[in-house]
C-alpha cells in the first residue's frame, strides 16, 4: 500500500513540474482560459484514496495522506482537516495534484488512537461543490483502536458544519477554583467531530474516561468559542465511558448564543429639537407589550449639562422605526449649542440578559424644526387579515413617533360591521406603540373594524393628522383547528416534563404544556407541519434553559420525537406515542 502512494506521488510530481513548464512558457503568448460550452459540474468531490488505512496500529509515520476524485480548493481543504486528540503546532501541507500529504508538528503520543476528519467544506476548485459528507479514519500509535464513540444530533436550521468539541475531564480538579478542564473558552478540544447536512454527527476514537462535550459554530475555525460571534450547544450532563462502554447515543443540542457582554451607549444625536436618536453597540431586550421588561422607559434615561449641571428628563421614549440598536428619546426644551450635554442611563440590557448600569454617551447636536407627523408604519396582524383569532387575539400598532396616552385611548373603537360595540384592553409597549385586546369573546368568521383616530395621535410638537385610520381584520372560523392526542412513555414526571410543539413552517407556531400524566392533548392548533419535543424543566421556569459553558453549568435535557406531525384542519392525530428513550 505504501509503495502504490509513493508511485502516486512521484508521478504526480512528474505532471506538476512538466505542467508548470508549460505554463510558463505559454503565459507570454496567450491567457490560459478553460473550454466553453458543456454541463456545469454539480458533482461534489470526494476522497478516493487514503493512507493510512483505517484502523491501522502502531503507526509510526509522521504524515497521513489522501487522494480526492478531483482538483479541490487548496484553502477550503486545509481549512477543513480536523485531528482527534488535538495537536499543538504548525501543521504541513504538502500538495501533489489531487493528493495531499498532511505532516505532523512533532511526534504523535504514544498508544492513543487518533481520528482524522475531512470536513464538508472541502469544495472542487472548478465550481466549488461541496463535500457531500465528512470522510473519518482513524489509526493508532499503540496496539489497538479505541472503539468509543458519541453520537448526537445539533437541532438548529444552520446546523451543517457545526463542530463538536470533547474534552476529557480530570476527576481529581473537579469543584476545585483552578479548575480550567472542558471550557471551550481557553482551550482546544481534546477530540474533535463535524455534524453533517441534518445535524447529526459521530465522535470517534474516545478512550475511557469522562466527558465534556460541546456543539460550537466555531465561525473563525480555531477550535475555540468566540461568544461574540459563536453559538454553543450546552450538554444537559458530562458523559463517562467506561472500559467495557462502546457507544453512547442521543447527545443532542440546541444552539444559542452565548454573548456575555453587556450593551453600551455608543451615541447620541440630535435629529431635530425634540428629537435625540440614540445608539446602542448591540440589540437590545424588546418589550411584547404583555410581559417582561425593556430599557425603553422614559424615565431610565436623563441628560445633564456637565457645565452647568442642570438635569433635562425626557418626555417620551420609544423604539418607532429605527435600526435593532436604536431607539428614540423626545425632549419638550431646547438644548443651547453651548451646553455640554450628555444622555445618562439608568439600566442598559441586552437580548442574553446582559446588564451595564450607569452609561452614558455625549449628545451630538442639530437644530433642525420637527415637523414631521406620526406615521403608523406597522400592524400585527397585517390590516385585511382573516386569520384573526376570535379568542385571544392581540392586534399592535406601531407609529413611528411617540403620542400621549391618555389622549390616544379615547379614540380608538373596535365595532363589528354593524357597528356594534366590542368592549377592549390597551397596552403601550412604549411611548410610540399599543396593543388593542378584544376582553369579550369575538364571533368566528366574521368582519371587525378596530377605528383609530389619527388626530388624537399628535407628538410633542403638536404635529398629527386629522383623519381616522381604519384597520379591518376577519376572525377565523374556529373548525380549521387541528389537534393532537397521544401518549408518553418512559417520563420522569418528577422532573417536571414539558411537551413542546414547534411549527416548521415560514410562520412558526409554538405550543407548549407541562404534562404530570402519560396521557397528552394539544387542541386549537392551527393547521401545519409540527416536530414533537419535550424537555425536562430542572428549574420549573417553564422556559427551555440552554445552560452555560464556563462555569459550566447543564442545560436542561431533551428528547425529540421520531416523526414530523403533519396536522390537517379539521382532523386530530391520535395515538402518538412518544418513547422518552434513555441515552446510552
Amino acid at each position: 500500500m505504501t509503495n502504490y502512494f509513493y508511485k502516486i506521488y512521484n508521478r504526480e510530481k512528474l505532471k506538476n513540474i512538466f505542467f508548470l513548464l508549460t505554463s510558463f512558457f505559454l503565459s507570454t503568448c496567450a491567457n490560459q482560459l478553460p473550454p466553453g460550452g458543456g454541463e456545469i459540474d454539480t458533482i461534489p468531490p470526494e476522497i478516493i484514496e487514503f493512507y493510512p488505512a483505517d484502523g491501522t496500529t502502531n503507526y509510526a509515520e509522521d504524515y497521513f495522506k489522501i487522494g480526492f476524485s478531483e482538483y479541490v480548493d487548496k484553502r477550503s481543504t486545509q481549512d477543513a482537516i480536523f485531528i482527534s486528540p488535538a495537536i499543538e503546532g504548525e501543521i504541513e501541507y504538502d500538495w501533489s495534484g489531487k493528493y495531499l500529504r498532511v505532516y505532523f508538528p512533532a511526534k504523535l503520543r504514544e498508544k492513543t488512537t487518533y481520528v482524522i476528519t475531512i470536513g464538508t467544506d472541502v469544495a472542487d476548485y472548478n465550481n466549488k461543490n461541496r463535500m457531500a459528507q465528512a470522510f473519518i479514519f482513524t489509526f493508532s500509535t499503540g496496539n489497538e483502536i479505541d472503539r468509543r464513540v458519541v453520537t448526537g444530533k445539533v437541532y438548529d436550521e444552520k446546523s451543517e458544519d457545526v463542530m463538536i468539541f470533547a474534552y476529557r475531564i480530570d476527576p481529581a480538579l473537579r469543584d476545585k477554583v483552578n479548575d480550567t478542564t472542558g471550557n471551550p473558552l481557553r482551550y482546544k478540544p481534546d477530540y474533535i467531530s463535524q455534524a453533517g447536512k441534518k445535524g447529526e454527527y459521530k465522535l470517534m476514537g474516545l478512550a475511557a474516561g469522562k466527558y465534556r462535550i460541546f456543539a460550537v459554530e466555531d465561525k473563525y475555525r480555531d477550535l475555540l468559542f468566540q461568544p461574540e460571534q459563536d453559538r454553543i450547544g450546552i450538554p444537559f450532563n458530562e458523559i463517562v465511558l467506561a472500559e467495557s462502554d462502546t457507544l453512547y447515543e442521543g447527545l443532542d443540542f440546541f444552539l444559542t448564543s452565548a454573548d456575555t457582554t453587556a450593551p453600551r451607549l455608543i451615541s447620541a444625536i440630535i435629529t431635530d429639537e425634540m428629537h435625540v436618536l440614540v445608539n446602542l453597540s448591540e440589540e437590545f431586550d424588546l418589550h411584547d407589550g404583555k410581559a417582561g421588561s425593556t430599557i425603553i422607559v422614559k424615565d431610565n434615561f436623563h441628560f445633564i449639562d456637565s457645565a452647568s449641571g442642570k438635569i433635562t428628563l425626557p418626555l417620551y421614549a420609544y423604539k418607532g422605526n429605527t435600526k435593532a440598536t436604536e431607539f428614540v428619546l423626545v425632549v419638550t426644551e431646547k438644548f443651547p449649542a453651548s451646553a455640554n450635554l450628555f444622555v445618562i442611563a439608568d439600566t442598559l440590557r441586552d437580548r442574553e440578559g446582559n446588564v451595564y448600569s450607569g452609561d452614558f454617551t455625549s449628545v451630538t447636536y442639530g437644530s433642525m424644526p420637527d415637523t414631521t407627523k406620526p406615521k403608523l408604519f406597522k400592524t400585527i396582524p397585517p390590516g385585511g387579515s382573516n386569520k384573526a383569532d376570535f379568542l385571544n387575539q392581540d392586534f399592535y400598532f406601531f407609529f413611528d413617533d411617540a403620542f400621549n396616552r391618555e389622549d390616544v385611548k379615547t379614540g380608538i373603537s373596535l365595532t363589528d360591521t354593524l357597528g356594534r360595540g366590542v368592549k377592549f384592553n390597551t397596552l403601550f409597549p412604549d411611548d410610540a406603540s399599543l396593543v388593542v385586546t378584544p376582553s369579550q369573546k369575538l364571533e368566528p368568521q366574521k368582519d371587525y373594524i378596530i377605528k383609530i383616530d389619527l388626530s388624537k395621535f399628535k407628538d410633542a410638537a403638536g404635529n398629527g393628522y386629522d383623519s381616522v385610520y381604519q384597520y379591518k381584520f376577519k376572525t377565523i372560523n374556529g373548525l380549521d383547528f387541528t389537534g393532537v392526542t397521544g401518549t408518553i412513555l418512559n417520563a420522569y414526571f418528577s422532573k417536571n416534563p414539558v411537551l413542546v410543539l414547534d411549527g416548521t413552517g415560514r410562520e412558526k407556531k409554538t405550543y407548549k404544556k407541562p404534562v404530570n400524566k402519560n396521557n397528552f392533548s394539544f387542541e386549537r392548533v392551527e393547521a401545519g407541519k409540527y416536530f414533537l419535543w419535550c424537555f425536562y424543566d430542572a428549574d420549573s421556569s417553564g422556559t427551555y434553559s440552554y445552560g452555560s459553558s464556563n462555569p459550566f453549568q447543564p442545560s436542561e435535557e431533551f428528547l425529540f420525537y421520531s416523526d414530523t406531525l403533519n396536522l390537517k384542519p379539521r382532523w386530530t392525530v391520535t395515538d402518538v406515542n412518544f418513547i422518552l428513550e434513555e441515552r446510552r
